[in-house]
């Protein structure tokens, strides 16, 4: 193991070693931030290469700013192939005694490791270092599944952890590495480009087109296939475009079931159920239920599916006639996302609600379309809205350059200005 301390030490802060930092994702080192310096672990969730180990190194960076030592901090990513023989949590023992032995640091020690689900039993190792009181540690991980903290294992961190989803870049970060300014010109271009933190780096729509494609090939067989043992890849590749061609449209497994049927592919339920909840877990969808805004209750049935990043339709299935207005309504429930909210689909009466976002005892009623323009649209967007009886704000969100009046309390944010609004409340 000492030979593996020497092989990591490039990627490590112990030498002054130049490390790649990225684009400072200051909203979620803040918020992490504030939960520095007690013994929760603190995990980091999300679709791989959505920025994750980026947020680590930032993480660690601020540490050592704020004056800890560089030889008291650990950086594992198990996606080196230094580590590809690290495949145990006592391998991870072991690799931490070597560190130990050869740093000698003193005082509490930082510990990130980057995709953990690799290292088999690795809660144990978590477990009992993040409550050492002779060696205190302070542990960060970071994972590509959803389920990382869901197995039998995880329970041992019951009531330790502290978790975080990261998402691919918002508006706001992508004005700030594109250096465009706010507004609907710089926010149409978001909607039609991809907010994987990679992209930013490639200089042409050929090498992203190909960029977004390794990575949902990389997500399918390493986070999928080789995890849950899937028998028929095609299908779920095609199951995967399907839910990217019919995002923000209300869909029940009967009418994929149907839709297989129709091109001569037979599949059933239970396996479809299935495909969708690995998708789910490799955090490339999101499914969203439906909420009884009048019962306050959840509705099973159908369902709207989300992509984690628009580069997926963008750079990959855009022939399919996927209109702007859904990748704004996308876009709308990303946010909502970032901003710490559970998000459903609201039915009132014979209406829909495009969004019911609650954190907490705070909510809020959101409908998303591209524009106001037109009489009957705005009676049909406002219409839903207008339904609801109680006291939660009501808003719409449009792709229209100018401020709508309020209607009836009804207001009008500009997607643009969305992100920011919600970071206010």
């Amino acid at each position: 193991m000492i030979e593996i301390i020497d092989s990591i030490r490039k990627y490590n802060f112990w030498d002054n070693n130049p490390i790649d930092l990225g684009y400072p994702r200051t909203s979620y080192t803040d918020k992490i931030g504030q939960y520095v310096g007690n013994k929760l672990v603190k995990v980091l969730v999300g679709q791989r290469r959505a920025g994750k180990s980026y947020i680590l190194r930032q993480i660690a960076s601020k540490l050592l700013s704020a004056g800890v030592k560089s030889e008291n901090i650990l950086y594992i990513n198990k996606e080196y192939i230094e580590l590809s023989t690290l495949r145990s949590a006592i391998e991870l023992e072991q690799l931490y005694k070597a560190y130990r032995e050869v740093l000698n640091p003193t005082g509490k020690v930082y510990i990130f490791i980057d995709e953990i689900q690799y290292i088999e039993e690795w809660e144990r190792f978590i477990n009992s270092h993040s409550q050492d009181f002779a060696e205190p540690c302070e542990l960060f991980i970071s994972g590509s599944n959803s389920k990382l903290l869901s197995g039998e294992l995880a329970t041992l961190l019951s009531g330790r952890y502290v978790e975080f989803e990261v998402l691919p870049y918002s508006y706001i970060e992508f004005c700030g590495v594109t250096q465009q300014k706010k507004g609907s010109e710089s926010y149409k271009k978001f909607l039609q480009s991809g907010a994987l933190p990679e992209l930013f780096n490639l200089p042409n729509d050929e090498m992203k087109q190909n960029y977004v494609s390794s990575i949902k090939d990389t997500v399918m067989l390493r986070d999928i296939v080789s995890i849950y043992n899937v028998k028929d890849v095609k299908l779920l590749d095609d199951l995967f475009v399907y839910l990217v061609n019919t995002a923000s449209n209300l869909i029940s497994i009967t009418n994929i079931i149907n839709y297989f049927a129709s091109k001569k592919r037979k599949t059933n339920y239970e396996t479809l159920s299935s495909y969708i909840s690995y998708l789910e877990s490799s955090f490339l969808v999101h499914r969203v239920e439906r909420y009884n805004i009048k019962g306050k209750d959840t509705i099973s049935g159908n369902s709207k599916y989300y992509m984690n990043d628009l580069s997926y339709r963008n750079y990959l299935y855009a022939g399919y006639g996927y209109g702007i207005g859904y990748l704004l309504e996308n876009a709308v429930y990303l946010s909502l996302r970032r901003a710490g909210y559970q998000v459903y689909v609201g039915t009132i009466k014979d209406t829909e609600v495009d969004f019911v976002a609650i954190k907490g005892d705070k909510r809020l009623y959101l409908q998303v379309t591209l524009s106001l323009t037109e009489e009957h649209t705005i009676e049909r967007e406002y219409r839903s809205l207008k339904l609801i009886d109680d006291n939660f704000d009501k808003y719409v969100v449009s792709m229209d350059d100018y401020k709508i009046p309020t209607n009836e309390g009804i207001e009008h944010i500009a997607a643009w200005n969305l992100e920011n609004f919600l970071s206010s409340r």
